[in-house]
C-alpha cells in the first residue's frame, strides 16, 4: 500500500514539520509553471509504464538516448561558437581553440552576412565584425578556413536567411580542397521560421524562404550525405521569454512544418529525416532542463512514426546541439556566470545532448576573450573526463522527479502543438502572432517575477556587492571594417564582371522557376558574387518581409 505510506508521511511528518519550519517561500514552480512537488515517489508515475515509455537507449522512442552507450562509446562535440572582427581573427580563434581540444567548428557571421548585406552597405555601418565574422564572398571563407582541412572537423554555421550562399561557399571551398562532398561532416542551422519567431534576422517573405530551405534539404540528401540540413532552433525562442515547454513545443512545430515542405517537395521522409538536426537552450533549473531533452526526444519519436509514416529508425532520432543560456548571463559579478554555465552544460550532458557549447563568463560586456572561452571550453572538459557523469547512459532515468517532469512536459508540449495544428500549423500561427504573444507573455511574467524578487538572481536582486570589472576584454578595431570594405573592393575589382552578371541572372531565372537553386548559388559564389549581390538579386524576385504586426 504505497499510496498510503506516502499519505501517512505527509500528515505524520510533512505537516508538523512546516507548521515548526514555514517554507521559504510560497511556491515552487519550474519556469513552465508547474508546480514542484515536496518528494517524488513510484505514486507519481501511475498510469505510465516506466519500462516501456522511454524505451532503452538507442531504441524507439528513444527517451533515454538516441545512442546505446551514449558517451561510453563517444563524447558529445565540443564545439565554442565564435567568429569576429574579420576572418584572419576569426581563423586565429579558430585554430587556437582546435588546439586546446575543441572537436568542432561553430561559426558566428555578422549582422550584415546575416540579413544580407555587404560590409560596404551603409546598412552596415557600425556592425561589420562586431557579433561575428563578415563574409562577403567566397575569398573571405577561403582565409576563415585557411590551414583547417574542411574533412577532418565538423562545422556549424549559425545562418538562416542567407544559409544557401554560405553553404554554397562551403561546398565550393571544400571541391577546392580537392575534399569530396561526401567526407563533409557539419550543420548549417537553415531555420527561418524561428527568426520570423523570435530573432528578426529574415529577408524574404515566408513561402520563398521556406522555398531555399527545402532546396538545401533536396540538393545534400543527393550531394551531401552526412551533412545536417537544417538546425532547427528552440535556443532563440527560449532566449527570447519563452518557458521550456514552449521552447520545444514552439521548436518541434517549426519542424513539422519543414518535414512536411519536404514531403510536399516530393522528398521521402526516410531520405531527409535523419539529417535534421535540432538546437536548444540549456537553462538554470537543472532537473526542468533534463527532463525538456528527455521529453523532446519522445514527441519527435512519435511525430514522425505517427504523423509521418518514418520507417527508418534514425528518422525518428532527435538529435540536438546545445547552448548554455546566454539570457542568464549577468554582467554584475560576471564570474558567476562561470557556475552558471557548468549547471547548464551538466543538464545538457544529462539530458543527452550530442554537441555543446559553453558560454563564457564575459559575454555580457564584449565578444568573449581568450582565457573566457578557455574556461568554457575546460568546463566540457572536466564535465567529460572528471565528473563521471558521462561513464553510464541516462543517468538520471528511473528518478521519480525526472520521470515525472519528462512525462508532464511531454503532455504541456502536445497541447501547444495541438494549439498550433489547430491554428493551420506553424507558418499559419506565426502569421497570427501566436508564438510571439505566448513568448512575450512568458517574458514578461519571468521579468515581474524577478523584479518583485519572486525569483532570485544571485547578485543582481539579491546578495549583491560591488565587483571589480573584468581586465582584458576584447573591443573589435574599427580598423578591421575599413580593411574589410578595402578587401571587399579588391575582388570587385578583380573578378570578372562578366560572370558574375550572368551568375545573378541565372539566379533570378531559376528562383522564379520550381528547380532547386543550390546550383545557381553555387555558380554565383565561384563567380565570387558577394553576399548582398545575391541577396539583391533574389529580392528583386522575391519581395522583402515585413515585420509581422501582431495585436
Amino acid at each position: 500500500m504505497p499510496g498510503k505510506r506516502k499519505e501517512k508521511w505527509e500528515k505524520d511528518v510533512l505537516e508538523p514539520s512546516l507548521k515548526r519550519s514555514p517554507l521559504r517561500q510560497p511556491e515552487f514552480n519550474l519556469t513552465s509553471g508547474m508546480e514542484i512537488k515536496p518528494l517524488y515517489t513510484p505514486e507519481d508515475l501511475e498510469g505510465t509504464d516506466l519500462e516501456e515509455s522511454p524505451g532503452y537507449p538507442g531504441e524507439y522512442p528513444f527517451g533515454r538516448g538516441i545512442q546505446p552507450t551514449m558517451y561510453r562509446g563517444r563524447l558529445w562535440t565540443m564545439r565554442q561558437y565564435s567568429g569576429f572582427a574579420s576572418a584572419e581573427e576569426s581563423n586565429r580563434r579558430y585554430r587556437y581553440l582546435l588546439e586546446q581540444g575543441q572537436t568542432g567548428l561553430s561559426i558566428a557571421f555578422d549582422l550584415p552576412t546575416q540579413v544580407g548585406y555587404d560590409s560596404d552597405s551603409p546598412l552596415a555601418r557600425g556592425e561589420v565584425g562586431k557579433v561575428g565574422v563578415p563574409i562577403n564572398t567566397l575569398r573571405d571563407m577561403e582565409v576563415l578556413f585557411q590551414n583547417i582541412p574542411l574533412d577532418k572537423v565538423s562545422t556549424s554555421m549559425t545562418i538562416n536567411a542567407t544559409a544557401p550562399i554560405l553553404l554554397a561557399m562551403y561546398i565550393v571551398l571544400a571541391r577546392r580542397q580537392g575534399i569530396k562532398l561526401d567526407k563533409l561532416d557539419g550543420t548549417i542551422q537553415n531555420d527561418i521560421l524561428k527568426e520570423y519567431i523570435a530573432r528578426g534576422t529574415y529577408i524574404f517573405p515566408p513561402l520563398p524562404s521556406m522555398r531555399l530551405t527545402t532546396d538545401i534539404f533536396e540538393y545534400c540528401s543527393r550531394e551531401l550525405p552526412h551533412w545536417n540540413t537544417i538546425s532547427i532552433s528552440g535556443y532563440h525562442i527560449r532566449e527570447a521569454g519563452a518557458t521550456a515547454v514552449q521552447e520545444i513545443a514552439f521548436t518541434l512545430a517549426d519542424g513539422i512544418a519543414y518535414v512536411q515542405a519536404a514531403i510536399d517537395r516530393g522528398l521521402n521522409v526516410d531520405d531527409f529525416a535523419g539529417r535534421l538536426s535540432f538546437f536548444f537552450d540549456a537553462h538554470n533549473n537543472l532537473l526542468e532542463e533534463v527532463a525538456k531533452f528527455r521529453a523532446a526526444r519522445l514527441l519527435w519519436a512519435g511525430i514522425m512514426k505517427e504523423r509521418f509514416g518514418a520507417m527508418e529508425p534514425r528518422s525518428c532520432m532527435l538529435r540536438f546541439h546545445t547552448q548554455t543560456a546566454g539570457c542568464t548571463l549577468t554582467a554584475q559579478q560576471p564570474y558567476n556566470n562561470i557556475v552558471r554555465v557548468a549547471i547548464q552544460a551538466l543538464a545538457a550532458v544529462l539530458g543527452g545532448t550530442q554537441s555543446l557549447h559553453t558560454n563564457s563568463y564575459d559575454e555580457a560586456y564584449a565578444t568573449p576573450s581568450e582565457e573566457a572561452v578557455t574556461t568554457a571550453l575546460r568546463t566540457q572538459q572536466i564535465l567529460a573526463f572528471e565528473s563521471g557523469v558521462a561513464d553510464s547512459v541516462d543517468p538520471l532515468g528511473g528518478s521519480f522527479m525526472v520521470e515525472r517532469l519528462t512525462q508532464d512536459i511531454v503532455k504541456a508540449a502536445g497541447q501547444y502543438i495541438d494549439k498550433i495544428d489547430s491554428l493551420g500549423g506553424a507558418l499559419r500561427a506565426i502569421e497570427k502572432g501566436f508564438p510571439q504573444r505566448e513568448i512575450q507573455e512568458s517574458s514578461y511574467r519571468y521579468q515581474k517575477e524577478v523584479e518583485a524578487e519572486e525569483r532570485t538572481i544571485v547578485g543582481v536582486n539579491k546578495f549583491v556587492t560591488p565587483f571589480a570589472k573584468i581586465k582584458g576584454l576584447i573591443r573589435v578595431n574599427p580598423e578591421e571594417a575599413k580593411k574589410q570594405v578595402a578587401g571587399l573592393k579588391k575582388i570587385k575589382k578583380e573578378r570578372n564582371a562578366v560572370e558574375v552578371a550572368s551568375a545573378l541572372e541565372n539566379l533570378k531565372k531559376v528562383a522564379r522557376s520550381s528547380e532547386n537553386t543550390m546550383p545557381a548559388f553555387i555558380q554565383c559564389v565561384e563567380a565570387y558574387a558577394t553576399v548582398g549581390e545575391i541577396c539583391d538579386s533574389l529580392r528583386e524576385v522575391f519581395g522583402v518581409q515585413r515585420e509581422f504586426l501582431i495585436f
